[in-house]
């Protein structure tokens, strides 16, 4: 039983790192990014901010989306979205 408590112990202290601590950083990309720093999603055109949306890296670039809907719309054929002429990614 001490063993449990124990554990039950560690997994709360780790969830509570993870989420609030160094480890949010990590999960949340939060490390490359300055706030504030708006993208356009190529999909529909939105404006989306650093700390929002969905990211995908292409050909060394960050790409922002507004939802997975569209993220996952671009993996399927990056190259309508972003012209096949255009080797840096879009910003």
């Amino acid at each position: 039983m001490e063993g449990l408590l124990s554990l039950l112990i560690f997994a709360g202290l780790f969830f509570l790192m993870m989420r609030f601590g160094c480890g949010a950083h990590m999960l949340h990309g939060h490390n490359s990014d300055k706030s504030g720093v708006e993208h356009t999603d190529p999909v529909c055109h939105m404006k989306v901010e650093s700390d929002q949306g969905y990211g995908v890296m292409y050909k060394g670039t960050l790409v922002r989306f507004c939802s997975r809907k569209c993220m996952d719309e671009f993996e399927r054929d990056p190259g309508l979205y972003l012209g096949h002429n255009n080797e840096e990614g879009v910003s």
